[in-house]
């Protein structure tokens, strides 16, 4: 599978069509993994295609994924969460 992009928080916000919480991107700034290769625990990487939000730890996974969870129903595109190992 080839994986290609590297978005912002505010690009993903972007093609998803909604606007996260203030404390997910406080959470996630920090940790955001420009490199899309062997992604560290604590950090995270979005790719364009797929749509997919990589963790590198299910910590992390889980911390965004409860922040994103009630706002699922206005996401306009599906944004995949995956754990890299």
């Amino acid at each position: 599978m080839i994986n290609i992009g590297n978005l912002t928080i505010k690009e993903i916000e972007s093609r998803a069509g909604v606007e996260f919480p203030p404390e997910l991107k406080g959470y996630m700034e920090p940790r955001h993994q420009a490199e899309a290769s062997k992604i560290k625990a604590g950090k995270w990487h979005c790719f364009d295609i797929p749509f997919t939000l990589v963790c590198g730890d299910m910590e992390t996974a889980t911390q965004i994924h409860n922040h994103l969870k009630g706002l699922a129903a206005n996401f306009t595109r599906p944004l995949q969460i995956s754990l890299q190992s």
